[in-house]
């Protein structure tokens, strides 16, 4: 399978998914600027929503949406505990996880990094992704995990963009609770695995 992936995007969520279960693939980097790959490829003719993360499977299908690709990894792995089995109450509580991370904490933070927003429009999307940081520390607290002591793709999916805080000058400081969540995930051999083959450290 190939991963066509952009280094700090979303899709950094998928490679320490790879990473977690070491499953066998092949990884395209796509500079999303001018939607070309590595290898100089339009992008749009590979896939036509043009972004990331996006899965060619060795049958020559492919899956998009980050979501979707971090549950078929994870299926391709069960025993790797990264997501409870199908049809089970413990799956649909993941699948809530990740439905929020993509909604209520990517979508606002993402958002940040476009640069025409004005002031007042970008203070309330910081305000936004502030209250979202606040309920996801009293979610957190006194747990290891969103799943509890196991980690799973929500986890992978949520340090990513927590990550991008960083960027878009949304700082975890105030937030002891993420702080110690996001070095925890940081410090996990897969996540130091996954920043070396995208070429972040």
């Amino acid at each position: 399978m190939k991963l066509y992936y952009a280094p700090a995007s979303c899709s950094l969520a998928s490679n320490i998914v790879l990473a977690e279960t070491g499953i066998s693939h092949a990884l395209c980097k796509v500079d999303l600027s001018s939607h070309t790959t590595e290898d100089g490829r339009d992008f749009h003719a590979i896939n036509d929503k043009g972004y990331v993360p996006y899965l060619e499977l060795d049958s020559g299908e492919t899956l998009s949406e980050g979501a979707v690709i971090l549950q078929y990894l994870a299926d391709l792995k069960p025993e790797s505990q990264l997501a409870p089995a199908n049809g089970t109450a413990a799956r649909y509580k993941l699948q809530e996880w990740l439905t929020y991370i993509n909604s209520e904490v990517h979508k606002p933070m993402g958002g940040l990094f476009d640069k025409s927003q004005g002031g007042e429009e970008r203070a309330r999307g910081v305000a936004k992704v502030h209250k979202r940081l606040a309920w996801l520390s009293e979610k957190l607290s006194g747990k290891s995990f969103l799943m509890g002591d196991q980690f799973s793709i929500a986890d992978a999916y949520l340090f990513v963009v927590l990550n991008w805080g960083q960027w878009v000058g949304v700082e975890l400081s105030g937030y002891p609770v993420l702080t110690a969540y996001h070095g925890k995930i940081l410090a996990r051999a897969s996540v130091q695995a996954a920043f070396k083959a995208v070429g972040l450290g």
